[in-house]
């Protein structure tokens, strides 16, 4: 049995443990809220996504809370959301434990988890980055768009939510394969001896 190197020790590992500690609050307080029932949400978290859609005007939040007009939400979105709630929460807690523990059978898990998460927030970038800059002629035609200050924030908030993921992915493909290649010399070895 290996010893267990400390997370600091560890910058790649430590940048996803901090990553999954983040998310559990955001996921939990902001972005399921379109899936909770409005009677169980507590007061006090409400106006979490409200301060964030008037900061931001963020098409895919503001759409699935009812929070941007007649706009119809993006029901791939709210798929997206329940993907998240019933799968990536759950990997964030025990993702985080694992690499605190500096355990390699995590490895599988993040790898389905990062990739799944690459794949599902890209169309979220995709929307972001093709929203209209708000004119004149959006305002005139009650268009749903942002502004440019609020493009770099959404912009900001989204793509670490991919880009650490789409790094996750590739880590943890490269982490599978040597261990994979040190098993097949391991019994490849065993059985010439």
């Amino acid at each position: 049995m290996r010893t267990a190197i400390p997370i600091t020790s560890r910058p790649l590992d430590l940048v996803y443990f901090t990553f999954f500690l983040v998310h559990i609050p955001a996921t939990l307080l902001i972005d399921l809220q379109a899936l909770y029932p409005p009677s169980l949400t507590p007061y006090f978290i409400r106006g979490f996504p409200q301060l964030y859609v008037q900061m931001s005007n963020d098409p895919l939040i503001g759409s699935v809370l009812g929070m941007l007009g007649d706009s119809k939400p993006f029901v791939w979105f709210k798929t997206f959301l329940a993907v998240e709630a019933l799968f990536q929460l759950p990997v964030f807690v025990l993702g985080a434990r694992g690499l605190w523990r500096d355990s390699r059978s995590i490895y599988v898990l993040l790898l389905i988890y990062a990739a799944s998460t690459t794949t599902t927030t890209l169309p979220c970038l995709s929307v972001l980055i093709t929203t209209p800059t708000t004119s004149a002629q959006t305002i005139t035609d009650k268009v749903l768009s942002v502004t440019t200050s609020q493009r770099f924030l959404l912009l900001s908030s989204y793509i670490p939510f991919f880009m650490i993921p789409f790094i996750m992915t590739i880590d943890m493909a490269s982490r599978l394969s040597k261990l994979v290649t040190t098993g097949i010399d391991a019994a490849a070895d065993k059985k010439s001896s």
